[in-house]
């Protein structure tokens, strides 16, 4: 019978390129918040909190919804 550690070893080579994809989304998204003062919807601390928090699902909310269009705005 597998025990709960044999399982996981098992499905590792499958988890660790998505936990990699999640923690570079991730890390993306929150530079990309920081970094950009412009947003569709809510403010700066909103956005960080999404995308850090509510993970996967997080960046790609922002990235569809909260990132506003930086094109013909001056600095």
């Amino acid at each position: 019978m597998n025990t709960d550690v044999e399982i996981l070893i098992e499905y590792l080579p499958f988890l660790i390129p998505l936990i990699l994809l999640q923690i570079g989304l991730g890390i993306f998204s929150a530079v990309h918040v920081i970094r950009n003062p412009h947003y569709r919807f809510g403010n700066q601390v909103m956005w960080l909190l999404i995308v850090l928090f509510i993970q996967f699902i997080g960046p790609l909310v922002y990235f569809v919804f909260g990132r506003g269009d930086d094109h013909g705005r001056a600095n």
